[in-house]
């Protein structure tokens, strides 16, 4: 198997954790099934303060590392991005390393710099809420989505805060390695794929496979396209073109997991966007997403997330002054 190079872009100021979370991921799967090379760039070699003065070698400065050949480049995030995005030398070795990189992705405030190098005008895009109306304001020609934990835009993809660069590196391993190595990646590293978070960041991809055949997509689109519809195997039998049977095997050898069960976890990651970001009375949510009652919605809460929607709603709610 031919090393697939992984570039990792830090800077003075940057989040620790968007290096280290993700390159342990990749460090570890390359342990187990080999294939990855990781280098880490910053704009100077040699010691780079991140933004908790822990300090990280940075073997290759940007003037004497190629951007050519570049398989995945990952470009780190931290208070001191918006400096950074000031850097000419570096914006312009990231587009250039871009430019004949298999993908691109960013860990946290990481999109900023990605979107100073001219990468990411017109695509959809996610960072850490708190950043998530700056990059708008700054980049009206971006999409902005603050809700998953991370986004894929064609070979661009972007993710939210912090430890999310350790939910977005399992899946680029999954897409290079297949989901039994990325599992194995996170049993080692003692993850959970998917995970409550302060910005109401869920992401189905991160616990379900993705279809692989256009009957079962159109499925998928249609569960998240409205969750609170009616998705019992008969409907989605009829919208895949499929009998229940034939749909309901098909289904979970595809996704790994029952049509109702996906369901479910849909809604739920609903709720909890909904709970997280409104006022709605918790009767109300259950309903529109198909709980019917309050009393449905808190027991499928507490076999997903583990705790009642109300209890949910009070840690997690987003305040404005």
């Amino acid at each position: 198997m031919n090393e697939r190079r992984i570039a990792f872009v830090i800077f003075d100021g940057f989040q620790s954790l968007d290096l280290t979370g993700p390159h342990e991921v990749f460090q570890y799967a390359d342990k187990l099934a080999g294939g990855y090379h990781r280098q880490i760039v910053a704009p100077r070699p040699g010691p780079v303060a991140s933004s908790s003065g822990l300090p990280v070698h940075a073997a290759h400065g940007v003037a004497d590392l190629d951007p050519g050949g570049i398989d995945t480049l990952v470009v780190a995030g931290g208070a001191g991005v918006d400096r950074a995005c000031h850097d000419p030398e570096l914006t312009g070795w990231i587009a250039d390393a871009a430019a004949g990189a298999r993908r691109v992705a960013s860990v946290c405030s990481g999109v900023f710099l990605l979107a100073a190098a001219g990468l990411v005008d017109g695509l959809r895009v996610t960072t850490h809420w708190a950043r998530a109306e700056q990059l708008a304001r700054e980049h009206p020609g971006v999409r902005v989505d603050c809700d998953p934990i991370f986004i894929r835009d064609g070979r661009v993809w972007t993710s939210a805060g912090v430890t999310a660069g350790m939910d977005l590196a399992l899946a680029l391993v999954e897409a290079d390695l297949g989901r039994e190595v990325a599992h194995a990646v996170a049993r080692e590293l003692v993850l959970f794929l998917r995970r409550p978070g302060g910005q109401s960041q869920f992401s189905v991809g991160l616990w379900s496979a993705q279809p692989a055949t256009d009957s079962l997509r159109a499925v998928v689109s249609a569960i998240h396209a409205d969750p609170g519809a009616r998705h019992g195997i008969a409907e989605l039998a009829a919208c895949a073109g499929l009998s229940p049977r034939h749909l309901q095997r098909r289904f979970t050898a595809e996704l790994g997991t029952p049509p109702a069960t996906y369901v479910e976890r849909v809604r739920v990651e609903a709720a909890q966007r909904a709970l997280a970001g409104g006022d709605a009375p918790v009767e109300t949510i259950a309903r529109r997403y198909g709980f019917g009652t309050a009393e449905t919605l808190r027991r499928a809460f507490h076999r997903h997330v583990g705790v009642a929607p109300s209890d949910y709603r009070d840690r997690f709610r987003s305040t404005k002054e």
